[in-house]
């Protein structure tokens, strides 16, 4: 099996040779061959029809969501996070069309590119089958995320809502202690949240945002548990607990 219908076959969906390599190929590669043309403007193209797709899902999945919680759901399912969990899932990174710039400073494990990546996919995908198999497409790609990202709340702030929690419950100041391991190409931060000088949860990432957020994310479980203690209330799902 060559490789691009191996990935055909992890995607499963139709896309045809010329049009897939088209989505597979970053700027960076684009550049280092001449000037080729780039995914992007498929990129463009499966951001409006995930946009779409995922809306019409949450609307006829979930009737008893107001408007400001179909919003929040679908922030999660279409960030830079969950597209670059789904790629990373399905190993799209080692068929993505790289630089030797962004090769050496591991491009294929970017959010950034690997979220770009699904999104030309899903272009693609739409211009090889029309619409409905685009659709398609998508909804089996995130919906395993739905329950996920109900409950972690992906794509939330979690920065700001343990800020706020922190304040309400006079907890005291809030310091993230970063530090960053690994080459400058392949760097690796890891973050621990303390409030009033006690750690509450620790995070990892490829930015100090990102390990920032996630400790900030592990904190809030630690801090408002549900009810029945598998796992985190999405913020905003009940008020704060004072004191």
């Amino acid at each position: 099996m060559n490789p691009h219908d191996e990935l055909l076959k992890r995607l499963g969906v139709d896309i045809d040779a010329e049009t897939l390599r088209l989505a597979l190929t970053h700027r960076s590669y684009a550049y280092e061959n001449g000037g080729i043309p780039t995914n992007e403007r498929l990129e463009f193209l499966g951001d409006s029809i995930l946009g779409f797709s995922v809306t019409e899902l949450l609307y006829r999945e979930y009737p008893d969501l107001s408007e400001g919680d179909l919003a929040k759901r679908r922030a999660a399912v279409v960030s830079t996070r969950a597209l670059a969990s789904i790629a990373r899932r399905l190993g799209v990174g080692d068929f993505i069309l790289l630089g030797q710039g962004e090769k050496v400073t591991g491009g294929k494990n970017k959010s950034s590119i690997l979220a770009d990546t699904m999104e030309a996919l899903i272009g693609a995908s739409f211009l090889s089958g029309g619409l409905e198999a685009a659709r398609q497409f998508v909804v089996g790609l995130v919906s395993p995320l739905l329950a996920d990202a109900a409950v972690l709340g992906a794509g939330t702030d979690w920065k700001t809502h343990i800020q706020e929690l922190a304040a309400a419950r006079q907890l005291g100041a809030i310091h993230y202690a970063v530090v960053g391991e690994g080459p400058d190409h392949a760097r690796v931060y890891t973050a621990t949240l303390l409030i009033g000088g006690t750690p509450y949860g620790t995070g990892t990432g490829n930015s100090k945002k990102e390990a920032e957020q996630q400790s900030a994310a592990n904190a809030w479980r630690v801090l408002v548990p549900v009810p029945d203690g598998t796992g985190p209330q999405t913020a905003g799902s009940a008020p704060l607990q004072l004191g």
